[in-house]
Formats: structure tokens, C-alpha cells, sequence
């Protein structure tokens, strides 16, 4: 009885002390200093190397300040210095859960999305973050550098892609996750067709292209294959454009064409160079040069803007001839939508260049030049929801200069379809 007693006793002791040691444990992890002399402590800590005894200092302080936005947000920042992007989102996320009027917090989150290489969701928030802080320096800043990963050049006139890259399922942003989530295809496959039809004169011409591009780390290569079908003949061309990164906000354009077909220059070859300025600018210069019995230089460059979700580029064309400066131009705009697959754009030029008409079913380089020519297209470009496809149609008419009846024109309606499918 005695020994059944004693270990009553025994056990009531053991469970007495397990209780006083866990008060004393929560005792010991409720803050009872000074807050702002504690966050001082962190971020010196922070500075000097001791990043996890600063996080400690820090989770300290918020388990009884919650509110103290300033000691969340450190905390955030240091989570995303170590690598730790998802951290640092739960915390930036709490924040401007509360507060959205912190202008140092959205800096810190794009920022963060930049570093985990999510930079189509640190464009998302740099837009939200405007609406907050219009024509905010370093928010117009972090979403040009935004831009200028999500859109990457496909094309001489201006024409971008999206760069695939996968949204978090912790996403600050609002957007439902299917409109978000997009899968990183590196391989494009994309099919082009065009008609031509002439008011007098011509038959229908017929324009198809087919193409295959791959995005590597060093930029984007594209091979295509032209089929054209004018004035009763077939014809093929074979190009190939790189777009090779240079350094941070500076990449160039190199292409080389060849062909066997009386439709297309023997060769075809140009190299340009883009480089971003401030307030989301962006400058190029380069040049074409089209062999057919005799080379045609060309002199291009182009002046683009980038203003939220519009897009805005001017591309002149200077040709010297035999007979003078032969100039064209093209203005384009594009209204985006959820990303750079979805927009609507129209284009406006004058003026004709050898090098959007390589061989325009004549063989008088001079007078190819020196046509009078105005157009305008207007398209419309989609995709699925997943991103993997993507549509394409642009509707155009042109007022041309006859070419052997200069001074008469003729009117030519246009019609291009699109369609592209990504994979890995």
C-alpha cells in the first residue's frame, strides 16, 4: 500500500514539474523588452553576418507586436537575402494584408519576386503598387527590369513573347491561379499564313511561314522556313535569327537568310542592337543588307516605350540609291492584356523598304524604293489559359504605287493567321 502510495506521490511531482517547466518555456518566449532598442539589436546583427540570431530577435519582437510593420518587413528582407523567397512572401504578404500604403514594403516584394526569378508576378505587383504610388521612381524602375524579363524581342518590328515562368501558389496578388500559373516552355513551334489581294492587276499572293525558336539562358535563337506563292511560282527561304544578351538591359538582333528562289534575295543578312533606357525606353540601331544581282543596305533603328500595358515603337527605314535616299516608316501600338501572348495592336506606315518586301514581284531594286506606299493593320493576339497555345489574326489594307505604272495605285487587302504551341 505504502509503495503504491509513493509512486502516486511520485507521478503527481513529475506531472507538477513538466507543467512549471512548460509556464517557465512560454514565459521565456513572451516579449517583455523594448521593441524599437530589440530591432536596433536585429539589424546590427543582420549587418554583421549573424543573419539567424537577427530572425530569432526579430519573431521575438513580433510574438507580441504583430503590428510592428517595420520588424516584418526586416525580417522579410532578410528571408529573401538567405534565398528563402517563399518566407519572405508569407511576411510581405501579411504586411500589405493590412497596410497597402507602404511604399518601402512593395519595393521589398517585387524585389523579392525578381530575386525567385518570378518576374511576370513582380510585374503583377509593380502595376498594383503604382496605383498606389503613381510615377513612383523606383517602383517605375523595378517594372521596366520586370518588363524587360517577361518580354523578350521575337522580331525585327518590335514584336515580344512572353518569358514562361511559374506563379506561386502563395501569390500576393489577387488573380485567380489558373490565370497566373504558367509552365516554362523553352520550344516554340508556330505556323503563319497570308493572303494578298489585289483591287486590279494581280492575282492572289500567298505569304506562309513556318518556324521553330528555343529560349536559352544566352537569348533566344528562331529558325524559319518562308513559302511564298506569287505570280504563279513557288518559292522558299531559309532564315535564322538570334537575339544574344549583351549585358543587363542590352541585347542585339542577327540574322541571316539564303535562298535559291527568284521570289527571295539569294541572301539575306542584318545585325541591331536594343539597349533600355530610363522611364521604360528603349533605343536600337542596326542594319539589313538584301543580295540579290546587286546589294541593298538598309539603315533601321527603332524608339520604343513602354507605358503600363501599352506598348508603343517607331521604326524608320532609310534605303540610299542610285536615285537618293529612299525613307519609310512604321508606328505600332499594342494594348496588352493578361501578358504579352494577349493583345491588340495596330500598325501604321509609309513608304516602302526592301526589307518588308524582299522581292516584290519585281526586279528593279530602285524602284522598289521608290514607291508610294501607305497601310494599315490592325490584329488581334490570344491564348489558352495554360498558355501552351496561342492565336493570331491581323487584318490590313495598303494604297500602293503601281510599279510599272507609277503615279496610278491599286489597293491590297491582307489577311494573316497565326498559331503557335509551346512545350519544354
Amino acid at each position: 500500500m505504502k509503495n503504491k502510495k509513493f509512486q502516486k506521490i511520485y507521478i503527481l511531482l513529475i506531472i507538477i514539474l513538466f507543467s512549471v517547466s512548460f509556464q517557465m518555456t512560454g514565459q521565456e518566449k513572451t516579449y517583455n523588452g523594448d521593441p524599437d532598442v530589440s530591432f536596433k539589436t536585429a539589424r546590427d546583427l543582420a549587418f554583421n553576418e549573424n543573419r539567424k540570431q537577427a530572425q530569432d530577435t526579430l519573431l521575438h519582437i513580433l510574438t507580441k507586436y504583430p503590428n510592428y510593420h517595420d520588424v516584418r518587413e526586416f525580417l522579410g528582407s532578410t528571408y529573401a537575402w538567405d534565398g528563402d523567397y517563399k518566407k519572405a512572401r508569407t511576411e510581405f504578404q501579411k504586411i500589405l494584408a493590412k497596410d497597402t500604403n507602404r511604399q518601402t514594403t512593395w519595393v521589398a516584394a517585387i524585389k523579392n519576386e525578381m530575386w525567385a526569378e518570378y518576374p511576370f508576378l513582380a510585374l503583377k505587383l509593380s502595376k498594383k503598387a503604382l496605383k498606389k504610388f503613381p510615377n513612383d521612381a523606383e517602383i517605375l524602375e523595378l517594372q521596366k527590369s520586370a518588363q524587360e524579363s517577361t518580354m523578350i524581342p521575337t522580331a525585327t518590328g518590335g514584336a515580344v513573347q512572353t518569358k514562361l515562368s511559374e506563379i506561386p501558389k502563395d501569390s500576393i496578388t489577387k488573380e485567380s491561379e489558373s490565370s497566373l500559373r504558367k509552365t516554362v516552355r523553352n520550344n516554340t513551334i508556330g505556323v503563319t499564313s497570308e493572303v494578298n489581294i489585289y483591287s486590279e492587276v494581280y492575282d492572289p499572293m500567298f505569304y506562309n511561314a513556318i518556324k521553330y525558336a528555343r529560349q536559352t539562358k544566352y537569348g533566344s535563337i528562331i529558325g524559319r522556313i518562308n513559302i511564298d506563292h506569287r505570280l504563279d511560282e513557288y518559292g522558299a527561304q531559309y532564315e535564322i535569327d538570334l537575339y544574344p544578351k549583351i549585358a543587363k538591359g542590352m541585347y542585339a538582333y542577327l540574322n541571316f537568310g539564303v535562298s535559291s528562289s527568284s521570289l527571295f534575295p539569294d541572301y539575306r543578312y542584318g545585325a541591331e542592337i536594343f539597349k533600355s533606357l530610363p522611364r521604360s525606353f528603349e533605343v536600337s540601331a542596326g542594319l539589313r543588307a538584301l543580295q540579290y544581282d546587286t546589294t541593298t543596305m538598309i539603315y533601321t533603328g527603332s524608339v520604343t516605350w513602354y507605358n503600363g500595358n501599352s506598348y508603343w515603337s517607331f521604326r524608320p527605314y532609310f534605303t540610299p540609291g542610285d536615285t537618293g535616299l529612299s525613307s519609310s516608316g512604321t508606328l505600332t501600338y499594342r494594348k496588352y492584356r493578361s501578358d504579352a501572348d494577349n493583345y491588340f495592336g495596330i500598325n501604321i506606315g509609309a513608304g516602302i523598304s526592301p526589307e518588308l518586301n524582299q522581292n516584290f514581284f519585281f526586279t528593279n531594286d530602285d524602284r522598289i524604293v521608290n514607291l508610294q506606299s501607305q497601310k494599315l493593320n490592325v490584329g488581334y493576339y490570344f491564348s489558352t489559359n495554360n498558355k501552351q497555345n496561342a492565336w493570331g489574326a491581323q487584318l490590313g489594307i495598303i494604297h500602293q504605287e503601281i510599279p510599272f505604272d507609277q503615279g496610278n495605285y491599286f489597293w491590297i487587302s491582307t489577311l494573316a493567321l497565326s498559331w503557335e504551341i509551346r512545350f519544354r
